[in-house]
């Protein structure tokens, strides 16, 4: 995950070496090889520009199919995660690089919840909004605090507490149309999960959505420029 412009890049690196082992890793890639093929690519034409910010290990961007691919991440790791992507090592409120009106949709996962504060979020609102097209979408990922309490604390660098409702609200202060909020979609957490990430599982899972009101605890919102 990318974090603001007063990380050190190199501490990110070391967190993120801790946390996920190459076994984490791999059920990553499973679980979001599934995931893009069997939901995210209804929000991502074939040959859209697509930008991941924060993009970590890129198991989004890698795993998407699309026409130009950009990973966003302070983290100097990521470059070596990526495939096909352009990675762009800056802060999520400092895109110039690219350019205004030049992307399609604009994704995130499990990265607004590392800002250091609501500022912060507002200001990479406005960027994201600048490099979308007119109509272009951005596609948030991200833990509910409101259906996990104190486990939301329990990364270290866990900073912005945010529910579907206020993530809704600094959307539209921040200039977008909302258009989709899941509250409880997706689990926590696949790390230290005790059922195997294994596609058919995840395939089954997405096409019960009441599977998703009983374990979901992280909300899916979508939003347009």
């Amino acid at each position: 995950m990318e974090h603001p412009t007063s990380a050190d890049p190199y501490e990110l690196a070391r967190i993120y070496r801790h946390r996920f082992d190459d076994e984490d890793l791999d059920a990553k890639d499973v679980l979001w090889g599934t995931l893009c093929e069997s939901f995210f690519q209804q929000y991502v034409g074939a040959g859209d520009t697509v930008l991941d910010l924060g993009a970590g290990s890129c198991e989004f961007v890698n795993n998407i199919r699309a026409g130009r691919k950009i990973a966003v991440d302070l983290n100097p790791d990521t470059a070596g995660h990526a495939r096909d992507a352009e990675v762009l090592q800056t802060s999520s409120e400092d895109l110039s690089a690219v350019g205004d009106g030049s992307v399609d949709v604009v994704f995130t996962s499990n990265f607004f919840e590392h800002l250091p504060d609501k500022q912060s979020l507002l200001g990479t609102l406005a960027e994201a909004r600048r490099v979308l097209k007119p109509g272009g979408r951005l596609v948030v990922l991200m833990p509910n605090l409101r259906y996990l309490g104190g486990r939301y604390w329990d990364y270290f660098d866990h900073h912005l507490p945010l529910t579907h409702l206020s993530l809704v609200e600094a959307l539209e202060l921040a200039g977008y149309d909302v258009e989709r909020v899941v509250p409880r979609f997706l689990p926590y957490t696949v790390k230290g999960s005790r059922l195997p990430v294994r596609p058919e599982l995840i395939r089954l899972y997405l096409r019960v959505p009441l599977a998703w009101r009983l374990l979901g605890r992280q909300m899916l919102v979508v939003a347009r420029r």
